[in-house]
C-alpha cells in the first residue's frame, strides 16, 4: 500500500518533531519533509511533492497564506491543510479561498489530524458541515451571471452530481450510497473532476464552483 506523503510546515521545531512524530505510527503515512519557514514550504514541496502539506499561518519569510497561494499556483494537486492556532474568520476565508483543503485548529487531538490528513488525501472535506455552509456562503458569486461555457462543458452530468452532493457536507460513502454507485466509482468522479477543475480538494472544488456559478448555494438543501 502506497504510502501519504505528508509535508509539515512550522516555525517551531518542537511542534514539527511532534506532529512528525504522531503521523509517522501510522502505516499508511509518512513525512517526507519538514519546513521552518514559508520560502522552504514551497521549495520542499516541489523537491518532494507529498500530497498533503500542513501549513501552520504564524511563519517567517512567507506566511502560511503566501505560501499556499505559492503552493497552489504552482503545484495544484498537492492538497494544503491549514494547522493554526488562529481561527480567525479572515484566516479561514482566505485561505480556502485561495485553495487550503482544510483548517484545523493545533487545539485538536491527535487522531483528528491523522484522520483530517487522510481526509483531505481522499478529496473529503476536514470541515464541520455547519462552517463549510458558513464558509461556503463568502463565495456566493456577486451576480447571476451564468456559467463559463467551458468550465461548465468540462463536467459531466454524473460529475456535477458529485460536486453538489460534495457541497451539501456529504461524505465519499454517503455520495455513494445517494446515487447508488460504489465507493471507488465516487472516488473515481472526484478525482475527474479534480483534474478538470486544477484543484486538490474537494473543498476547492466545491469553492471554485461556487465562484464559477457552476453551483448556486440556493440550490443545495
Amino acid at each position: 500500500m502506497a504510502k501519504i506523503r505528508v509535508l509539515i510546515a512550522d516555525d517551531h521545531a518542537v511542534v514539527r518533531e511532534g506532529t512528525r512524530k504522531l503521523l509517522e505510527q501510522e502505516q499508511d503515512l509518512i513525512v517526507v519533509a519538514e519546513a521552518g519557514d514559508g520560502e522552504e514550504a514551497v521549495r520542499l514541496t516541489g523537491a518532494f511533492m507529498p500530497d498533503v502539506a500542513i501549513i501552520d499561518i504564524n511563519m517567517p519569510k512567507l506566511d502560511g497564506i503566501e505560501a499556499t497561494i505559492e503552493i497552489k499556483n504552482l503545484y495544484p494537486t498537492v492538497a494544503v491543510l491549514i494547522l493554526s492556532a488562529y481561527d480567525d474568520d479572515q484566516f479561514v476565508f482566505r485561505l480556502l479561498e485561495v485553495g487550503a483543503a482544510g483548517y484545523l485548529l493545533k487545539s485538536i487531538r491527535g487522531q483528528e489530524l491523522i484522520d483530517a490528513v487522510r481526509a483531505v488525501n481522499a478529496g473529503d472535506s476536514v470541515l464541520h458541515p455547519t462552517i463549510a455552509r458558513k464558509v461556503l456562503q463568502r463565495f456566493r458569486p456577486s451576480s447571476d451571471k451564468p456559467p463559463e461555457e467551458k468550465l461548465a462543458e468540462k463536467l459531466t452530468e454524473r460529475e456535477k452530481q458529485v460536486l453538489m452532493l460534495a457541497t451539501r457536507g456529504l461524505s465519499n460513502q454517503e455520495i455513494a450510497d445517494e446515487l447508488y454507485l460504489s465507493l471507488r466509482t465516487v472516488q473515481t468522479h472526484l478525482g475527474n473532476i479534480f483534474n478538470k477543475l486544477q484543484v486538490g480538494s474537494r473543498t476547492e472544488a466545491v469553492v471554485h464552483a461556487l465562484k464559477q456559478g457552476l453551483i448556486k448555494l440556493d440550490d443545495v438543501p
